[in-house]
């Protein structure tokens, strides 16, 4: 068996089930095999009746394979025995590529859970365990509870049937549910770094591209030059050859004065063909000007469409950046709901940062080596031409031309968001100055209802005595009528008691609705409470978002910085280069002067031998 599976390097051997007839030797020579093996995925020991043996080989097993990613071990008695599953969690703690592992129904005490707690401590895979019916108790289930503050990769572990409380139950839940969260931002920040460093990669790749164009055109002049020196030199032979007839001419004008006539004519005809010549050449130069003038134009179309690349590119970033803010808000609510896990999740966040930080150190000194490296390969490459030098500051400029776009749109964007925060506070001020009027008016009706009925009731009043006095007058003057009198006045008293009763159910009612409107006023006090408590999570959000705009900035700034010291650095490259070419344009003016002075001593000598020569005197006196 062990040489069977430690042979094995390939095919189709994935999947591994052993069952429970399955011998317990034959258990170990398996382990001992699948040590070495690379290519098992998965491996199901269930009922097997594991031993202390079978547990310290399943530790070797975890310690020395890097290939299993789910062990499968229930019905396996483990926890009874103690040292060999004590072995067993130290394997644990040292793998580092399994993932699942299930340990159903192998009587783990409270011993074996704090054991498995020290290695979950340790372990930096596993993402599943299951510890369903164990015998973990209230110690247990608290030592895997304090693992959870360490281990930060379980994203499901299952203790139902371990007569373990309720709220460790819970914490348990959302400790596990903490660790989901946190990997589910860490993939998301993977997800960003690695497409910032596939942009990085492409903007090298671009400019690995440009400085090999450069070169390209570099080497395209400098074999122009060449041909133009050869060609030079091959105008400068024909001269001396030229001159060496006229010499000879002029040696046999000496002996025959008819033939230095005819040699003077055609000496005169070969200077005007070689004037034409000096303006051939004048021309052709002037072409090449303008050849190389349509090729810079060129390159800048290309800098431009380049230009309108990086602006989709920056525009794409942007709908990014609003679907991150969006996601940001929704991890902001789910924060809200989970406050009591605040302080936790602000460690992890502050541990996440050093690592990334650590991480952004490490790249840009990635970077820095690279820059140097590029330095040096452009401190070798030491000749450029003035006008490749003025397209790569021109490309420069705009550069930093669309740089500072980009970011004055970033800050236009920056002073929308904070106008629209303006408008949601002026908002929200107009709306509790509305609520504050409609208070107001509630109280002002209110009053104006209680005088109205006031009123009435005085006017009432009022009637009631007019009509008292009028009976009195009846009866002071028909003293005749004194029983129908008293009678009536037994009637009014009785009217009196009526309105009287009236009265206090008004007051009554009054009371009721001052209570009525009391509770309205209560309400209303406590919605405008409950809005001012959304504006206040408004403004804590406006916070947050005023916190990832200046984040946002200072990301900003440092790119700008290191656009900025880049430049400076192509700057200094750059002048270094036009020293350069201002030495060499300084030799090649140098090199014509002297083939200038060439030319002129020799025209002036040929000119001196002429008039030296006794054909010449002749020549003046005639």
């Amino acid at each position: 068996w062990s040489d069977a599976f430690s042979s094995i390097s390939g095919g189709y051997t994935y999947e591994i089930t052993v069952g429970c007839s399955f011998f317990y030797s034959g258990v170990k020579l398996l382990l001992h095999g699948l040590c070495s093996n690379t290519t098992v995925k998965s491996l199901d020991l269930k009922g097997n009746n594991l031993r202390t043996l079978g547990a310290e080989a399943l530790g070797k097993l975890l310690r020395q394979n890097k290939s299993i990613r789910s062990l499968i071990l229930e019905w396996n008695s483990l926890g009874a025995w103690e040292e060999g599953f004590s072995f067993f969690c130290q394997g644990l703690g040292a793998n580092n590529s399994l993932q699942q592992l299930d340990l159903r129904n192998n009587q783990i005490n409270h011993q074996g859970a704090g054991e498995l707690a020290m290695a979950l401590k340790q372990n930096a895979s596993l993402q599943e365990l299951d510890l369903r019916w164990n015998n973990i108790g209230l110690l247990g289930g608290r030592a895997l509870l304090n693992c959870l503050h360490s281990n930060k990769t379980l994203k499901r572990l299952e203790l139902a049937g371990n007569n373990i409380p309720s709220d460790i139950l819970k914490a348990v839940e959302q400790a596990v549910d903490h660790n989901q969260d946190r990997q589910t931002i860490l993939s998301e920040t993977q997800n960003r770094t690695y497409i910032l460093s596939k942009e990085v990669l492409s903007l090298k790749d671009e400019k690995t591209k440009q400085f090999l164009d450069l070169m390209d055109t570099i080497d395209k002049q400098r074999e122009e030059i060449a041909r133009s020196s050869r060609m030079s030199a091959a105008r400068v032979s024909q001269l001396q050859e030229a001159l060496d007839e006229q010499h000879s001419i002029m040696n046999s004008l000496k002996a025959k004065l008819q033939m230095t006539e005819a040699a003077l004519a055609l000496s005169e005809q070969k200077v005007h063909n070689l004037g034409e010549l000096l303006n051939a050449t004048k021309q052709e130069q002037t072409s090449m000007a303008e050849h190389h003038f349509t090729e810079l134009q060129q390159q800048r179309q290309e800098g431009a469409d380049r230009e309108g690349k990086l602006l989709r590119d920056l525009s794409a970033a942007s709908e990014k950046n609003l679907l991150l803010r969006n996601q940001v808000d929704e991890l902001e609510k789910k924060c809200k709901v989970q406050q009591d896990h605040l302080f936790q999740v602000k460690q992890d966040l502050t541990n996440t940062t050093a690592e990334l930080k650590l991480r952004a150190v490490q790249a840009e000194e990635r970077l820095e080596m690279e820059k140097r490296r590029f330095k040096q390969s452009l401190e070798d490459m030491e000749s450029l031409r003035v006008k490749e030098v003025d397209h790569m500051t021109q490309h420069m400029e705009a550069s930093g031309r669309s740089m500072q776009d980009r970011i004055q749109r970033l800050e236009a964007v920056r002073a929308a968001l904070e106008e629209e925060l303006s408008q949601v506070k002026a908002a929200a001020l107009s709306e509790r100055g509305q609520a504050e009027e409609e208070l107001i008016k509630v109280r002002n009706q209110a009053r104006l209802e209680e005088q109205q009925q006031l009123e009435h009731l005085e006017e009432k009043l009022r009637l009631m005595t007019e009509s008292r006095d009028e009976a009195q007058n009846c009866c002071f003057k028909q003293k005749q009528m004194v029983a129908e009198a008293q009678a009536k006045a037994s009637q009014l008293s009785l009217q009196a008691d009526g309105l009287r009763r009236r009265l206090e159910q008004l007051q009554q009612d009054l009371n009721s609705k001052e209570e009525e409107k009391v509770m309205e006023v209560n309400k209303v006090k406590v919605e405008l409470q409950e809005q001012i408590g959304h504006l206040q999570a408004e403004r804590t959000a406006q916070d947050g978002l005023r916190e990832k705009i200046a984040a946002l900035e200072r990301q900003l700034k440092a790119l700008s910085s290191n656009h900025r010291e880049a430049l400076l650095d192509k700057e200094g490259e750059i002048s270094l280069l036009l020293e350069k070419l201002r030495v060499k344009e300084a030799d090649i003016s140098r090199m014509r002067e002297e083939e200038a002075q060439r030319a002129s001593f020799l025209q002036n000598a040929i000119m001196a031998y002429v008039q030296g020569s006794p054909l010449g005197t002749h020549s003046s006196r005639k």
